[in-house]
């Protein structure tokens, strides 16, 4: 029998489960701020739950759950939540259309092998702990967690293989750890998180960077980074100027021409790598446009 306490604000002070059964009418308490269901041997929520309209805490970790409701993502109040040290084996594909206001999320120790494209759309979330579970990769607009600051996707081990182009998009990252997983490189957009104080790469068979670079910590792989981000610049810009100039006439095509546009540019976007590698927020106009694509 389960048997809840509450204050007069109608918030839980206390919860004790014998059956591992929430009862649907926990859906009518519609005031509800704070719900704390730990350690409880839970093997499911009830969909009423979604009514908790006001709820912005929710604790269901170290329970039995295989999966939560589709109906938690109209708990639109959500600050918090704490599904960790569960059975997970996927998250709802529209959780995070839905709970724009949740600041940190813990699904650590699960068996996630995947995360829904819809979490990047979480444009509050400041947590993400998804350590030790079975992710295979991360979704390819990751990059637009603009206020995301840390990180922690260690201890995916074999599954955990790559990262996605936008890793480094528009990310505030502070602490990122990516310990115990098979990474062989990080992408070259990595070099754009210069706010980055602290970074765990052990046990990854990491080729780019290097190893002697790792080893001399955050600050070295920073500039590291940052010197391969502008090349990536770099590269892109000549491609799109030798595209543009094969529709301009042969005069402005010519090489002398070419090096002109160049040279300009080059001296306009250089700023931006020692605005990277000093921790500034130097950008060339070429480095705002792509901004765009994250």
């Amino acid at each position: 029998m389960v048997k809840v306490s509450l204050d007069h604000s109608m918030r839980i002070r206390h919860f004790s489960a014998t059956d591992q059964v929430i009862p649907d009418a926990i859906g009518g308490l519609e005031h509800l701020e704070e719900l704390r269901l730990a350690s409880n041997a839970l093997v499911s929520l009830p969909d009423t739950v979604g009514f908790l309209s006001n709820l912005k805490i929710l604790n269901v970790s170290t329970n039995k759950l295989r999966t939560l409701p589709d109906s938690i993502s109209k708990c639109r109040s959500l600050v918090e939540l704490d599904a960790s040290y569960n059975g997970l084996t996927y998250l709802p594909t529209n959780i995070g259309y839905e709970l724009i206001n949740l600041r940190k999320l813990w699904v650590h120790m699960n068996k996630l092998r995947s995360l829904p494209s819809s979490i990047c759309e979480m444009q509050s979330l400041y947590v993400l702990d998804a350590h030790f579970n079975e992710l295979c990769g991360l979704p390819s607009a990751i990059g637009k967690l603009s206020s995301l600051e840390i990180l922690d996707l260690s201890s995916n081990f074999s599954d955990m293989k790559e990262l996605p182009f936008s890793f480094g998009g528009r990310l505030n990252r502070r602490e990122v750890d990516l310990s115990n997983n098979q990474i062989h490189a990080l992408p070259d957009s990595f070099g754009r998180l210069d706010k980055l104080e602290k970074l765990n790469l052990e046990q990854n068979p990491l080729s780019m960077p290097p190893a002697e670079v790792v080893k001399e910590g955050v600050d070295a792989v920073k500039e590291y980074m940052s010197k391969r981000w502008l090349d990536a610049l770099l590269e892109e810009e000549q491609r799109s100027m030798a595209a543009a100039a094969a529709a301009e006439s042969p005069q402005a095509s010519t090489p002398k021409a070419w090096l002109a546009r160049s040279v300009s540019w080059v001296s306009d976007v250089g700023g931006s790598l020692v605005g990277y590698v000093s921790g500034g927020q130097t950008k060339s106009e070429k480095d705002s446009i792509l901004d765009q694509q994250f």
